[in-house]
């Protein structure tokens, strides 16, 4: 027999931006009764989140302490004319941690998982199963919307969590290493050290095409695993993503294709256009929900679209570079606007990566010798909306 949940929030995707918005109501508004919704069986399904010290505002830090599993003082990047290390904080979440910290904090009926939503509406849900909640405010924190109405790129990756049968002896990640060979655009592999015999290890493409043939960049790993040195004793898990590069497109479009309902992560369009990376949006979208008084649908509604429309706005910049990387670089000389890029200072290099660039910072990034042919960047150019 069906049923009907009342609550005062319903957060229907059990991912990132969902669980961090379920832990700030939860730490914030105690008495509110919360219902985190996912057709999964885990928060935040089976995935890893890294992110600079410089990405979080440090009245948000509260809520990622708790579910930082590992952290270095400093990173590194590696191209074939330029390496350095980068004195930044560098910081990784499993989704285990996610999960077990959310199933602290909530109360056993508070989450609602393996259950798939067939409609969503701004005070109701409907899932599969004929049950139906209904909520003061309902915010939407599932995947993408309608990505055709964006003009995209792609990065697209796998990664493997390696054991080591000795010590790999490599202390902080090297969050590019672009010495590799060029393939399908801009390639790089990317390197967290775990532990002393734990490596997880990142086969990324910046390319024109979201495919993605897991078994190809599987064998690329192992290639780059064996030049350095390292011995596998096992494959401990394995995941893949393709992320949205922005290059332009129809925001109002992009936030209509999925309905009039208040949006969180992907859902609302809040990722870096450059990087894909959603954690420092989701972060400060889960901080502005709990800081509201009014949780009503339309409000709720309201006020995710207008952040979101200013953040949108706010990254023409980002877009901008993204239109000269995929339509003026040729796809294998495409590290060099990145090997560029890193001989930046690390403060410009870190408030890049958060979406903070300051006016100076951006005309450091332009000028100077351009690491693309000059006329196709300005025919790259023609016609691109901020």
């Amino acid at each position: 027999m069906a049923t009907t949940i009342p609550c005062d929030v319903a957060i229907i995707g059990a991912g990132l931006a969902g669980g961090l918005i379920a832990l700030a109501l939860r730490a914030r508004h105690p008495g509110l009764t919360i219902r985190l919704v996912d057709a999964g069986a885990v928060v935040g399904g089976h995935h890893r989140w890294s992110f600079f010290g410089s990405d979080i505002a440090p009245d948000d830090l509260w809520l990622l302490k708790p579910l930082v599993t590992q952290s270095w003082p400093n990173h590194g990047v590696r191209f074939p004319g330029h390496a350095r290390t980068i004195p930044e904080p560098y910081y990784s979440i499993e989704s285990e941690r996610l999960d077990a910290v959310v199933r602290a904090a909530l109360p056993a009926d508070a989450l609602i998982l393996g259950r798939h939503v067939t409609a969503v509406s701004a005070t109701a849900v409907e899932l599969a199963d004929g049950d139906r909640i209904e909520a003061t405010g309902v915010i939407d924190a599932r995947g993408p919307g309608d990505l055709t109405t964006l003009d995209l790129g792609w990065q697209k990756f796998v990664g493997q969590e390696l054991r080591l049968s000795v010590p790999h002896e490599a202390p902080v990640p090297v969050i590019m290493d672009a010495t590799v060979a060029q393939i399908d655009g801009y390639r790089f592999v990317y390197c967290l050290p775990l532990g002393a015999t734990r490596m997880f290890v990142e086969d990324t493409y910046y390319s024109d095409t979201p495919d993605l043939d897991r078994d190809v960049l599987a064998d690329r790993i192992h290639a780059y695993v064996a030049a350095r040195g390292w011995q596998v004793e096992q494959t401990a898990s394995e995941e893949q993503g393709v992320l949205p590069v922005a290059m332009g497109g129809d925001f109002e479009a992009y936030w209509r294709s999925t309905g009039p309902v208040a949006k969180a992560g992907m859902r609302a369009g809040l990722f870096h256009p450059t990087t894909g990376y959603s954690l420092p949006d989701a972060v400060r979208t889960a901080s502005a929900i709990a800081a509201r008084r009014d949780f009503s649908g339309n409000a709720l509604h309201d006020a995710t679209h207008a952040a979101a429309k200013a953040t949108w706005n706010d990254r023409g910049f980002y877009r901008m570079l993204d239109t000269m990387l995929f339509k003026a670089a040729d796809p294998a000389e495409r590290y060099r606007v990145l090997e560029r890029f890193y001989r930046l200072s690390p403060r410009l290099i870190g408030r890049f990566y958060a979406g903070q660039s300051t006016m100076t910072d951006k005309a450091r990034v332009l000028i100077g010798r351009p690491p693309v042919p000059f006329l196709r960047a300005v025919r790259a150019l023609t016609g691109v909306q901020a």
